[in-house]
C-alpha cells in the first residue's frame, strides 16, 4: 500500500472516530435534557389528587386539624379524676417563746429535720356545665379546622385548574403562531422571488418580514408564559424540578351540564365551607356564653387527701414524730366575685355572638352573590362557544372560496394567507371557548364549595 493510500485510510478512520465520539456526546446531552425535563402526563383530576397529598398549604391545614383534634382529647380529660402529690423535706431552726410584749424570750429547741407528704384525689361532680361545654367547643374547633382545610383545598384546586387551562390555551396558541410563521416564511420567500423578477416591491418584503419578526416575538412570549405556568404547577405539586407537564387534551371532549341557578344556590348553602365556618363561629360564641354563665354556679367535687407530716410542731415542745391522717368528703366552692364581674363578661359575650351571627348572614349573602355572578359567567361561556362555532363555520367557508380562486389564479397568495390565518384563529377561538366553559364551571364550583 502506497503512502497516499495509508494516509487516506487513516484520515477516514480518524474522521469516523471523531463522528462517533460527537454522536455519543450528543446522545449523552439528549439523555441529560430528558432527565432534567421529564415529561409528566397528568389529567386535571390527577393534578387535584397529587395536590391534596403533597401540597404544602394542605399539609399545613392538616397539621392544624390534628392540633384541633388533640385539643378535643385535652378537653375530655377534664372529666377524669385529678390526682396530685406533693412532698417536701424541711430544715427547722430553733423556736422562740416570749411574752406578748416580746420580752423574756426563751429559746425552744426544735427537731431540725422535717418532712411533708400530701396526696390528693378529686373528682368534679358538678361544674355548671363548664367541662361539657369545653368539650363541645373543642369538637367544634376541630370541625372548624376541617372546614378551613376544605376551603384551602378548594382554593388550591381552582388555582391549579386555572393554571392547567391557561397552559392548555398557550399550547394551542403556540401551534397557531408556528403555523403563521411557516406560512409567512413561505410568503416572504415567494415575494422575494417575485421582487427579483420585478413584479413585486421591496416594501412588500419588508412589511412581511416585520410581521414575521412580530410572530417570532409573540411565540417566544407564549413559550415563556408556558414555562412560568409549568413551574408554578410543578412547585405546587412538589414534582421533581424541571418536570414538563403534558396537558390532557381530552379534557374538553365533554362539557359540563347546566343546572338551574336556584339549584346551585341550594348546593352552596349546604356545602360551602365558608358558610359552615360562619355557623360554627356562632356556636362557639354561644358556648363561650355558657362558660361565662357557669362562673355564677357553684363547683362540687369529691375530695380525698392523705397527709404525712413530721415533726408535730403544734405542740410545745414539738414532738419529733410523724403524724399521719387522711380525710374524704365533698367540696363545694363558689366565687362570690362572679356576682359582679360576670355581668360585664356576659354582656361582652352576647355582643360577640351578635357579631358572629351578622358575619354568618354576611357570608351567606356573599356566597349567594358569588354564585349568581359565577352562574351568569358560566352560561355566558356557552353563548361565546356557540358564537365561536359560527365564526369557525364562516371562516371555513371563506377559506374554501379563497382556496378555489387561488387554485384558479383568481386570488393572490396574500388573500390565501389571510383566509388561512382567519381559519386558524377561528379554530383557536373555538377551542379556547370550550376551555373557557370549563374555567367558569370550576369558578362556579369553587364559589359553591364543591370543587
Amino acid at each position: 500500500m502506497s503512502m497516499s493510500w495509508r494516509f487516506l485510510v487513516g484520515s477516514v478512520l480518524m474522521i469516523f472516530a471523531v463522528c462517533m465520539r460527537v454522536q455519543a456526546q450528543s446522545e449523552v446531552q439528549v439523555r441529560g435534557v430528558q432527565q432534567q425535563g421529564e415529561r409528566v402526563e397528568l389529567t386535571l383530576q390527577q393534578v387535584f389528587q397529587i395536590a391534596e397529598e403533597s401540597n404544602r398549604s394542605v399539609k399545613s391545614a392538616d397539621v392544624v386539624a390534628m392540633q384541633a383534634e388533640q385539643a378535643v382529647s385535652v378537653a375530655k380529660s377534664g372529666r377524669l379524676p385529678q390526682l396530685s402529690a406533693e412532698v417536701s423535706f424541711l430544715y427547722y431552726g430553733d423556736g422562740k417563746i416570749m411574752d406578748r410584749n416580746f420580752s423574756d424570750a426563751i429559746t425552744a429547741p426544735m427537731p431540725h429535720y422535717g418532712n411533708n407528704l400530701v396526696v390528693e384525689a378529686s373528682q368534679l361532680i358538678y361544674g355548671g356545665g363548664v367541662v361539657a361545654t369545653g368539650v363541645e367547643m373543642a369538637e367544634r374547633g376541630y370541625a372548624m379546622a376541617q372546614s378551613a382545610r376544605a376551603n384551602v383545598l378548594i382554593n388550591l384546586k381552582f388555582m391549579l385548574a386555572s393554571n392547567y387551562l391557561e397552559l392548555f390555551k398557550l399550547k394551542n396558541l403556540e401551534q397557531i403562531y408556528i403555523k403563521n410563521i411557516e406560512q409567512t416564511e413561505r410568503l416572504v420567500q415567494d415575494i422575494k422571488e417575485r421582487s427579483a423578477e420585478g413584479v413585486a416591491l421591496k416594501n412588500d418584503v419588508t412589511r412581511y418580514e416585520l410581521q414575521l419578526q412580530s410572530f417570532n416575538l409573540a411565540l417566544t412570549q407564549v413559550r415563556n408564559g408556558q414555562k412560568i405556568i409549568n413551574n408554578n404547577l410543578v412547585t405546587e405539586l412538589q414534582l421533581p424540578e424541571g418536570s414538563v407537564i403534558v396537558i390532557d387534551t381530552n379534557l374538553i371532549s365533554t362539557m359540563p351540564a347546566v343546572l338551574d341557578e336556584s339549584e346551585w344556590i341550594r348546593v352552596a348553602s349546604e356545602a360551602s365551607p365558608i358558610i359552615e365556618l360562619a355557623k360554627l363561629e356562632v356556636e362557639q360564641a354561644l358556648g363561650n356564653e355558657k362558660i361565662i354563665k357557669s362562673e355564677r354556679l357553684p363547683k362540687v367535687a369529691l375530695i380525698a387527701q392523705e397527709h404525712l407530716d413530721g415533726p408535730i410542731t403544734i405542740e410545745v415542745p414539738p414532738i419529733d414524730k410523724n403524724f399521719n391522717y387522711w380525710f374524704a368528703g365533698v367540696g363545694v366552692s363558689y366565687n362570690f366575685a362572679s356576682l359582679y364581674t360576670s355581668n360585664k363578661k356576659s354582656a361582652e359575650a352576647k355582643l360577640a355572638t351578635r357579631k358572629a351571627e351578622e358575619e354568618r348572614l354576611k357570608a351567606q349573602d356573599d356566597i349567594q352573590m358569588g354564585v349568581k355572578s359565577a352562574y351568569v359567567k358560566f352560561t355566558e361561556a356557552f353563548t361565546i362557544y356557540e358564537t365561536s362555532l359560527k365564526s369557525l363555520e364562516l371562516a371555513s367557508q371563506n377559506y374554501d372560496v379563497v382556496n378555489y380562486r387561488y387554485l384558479n389564479d383568481l386570488a393572490l397568495i396574500t388573500d390565501m394567507l389571510d383566509a388561512t390565518n382567519s381559519k386558524l384563529s377561528a379554530e383557536l377561538e373555538c377551542v379556547n371557548a370550550k376551555i373557557n366553559i370549563l374555567f367558569n364551571f370550576y369558578a362556579l364550583q369553587r364559589v359553591a364549595g364543591v370543587l
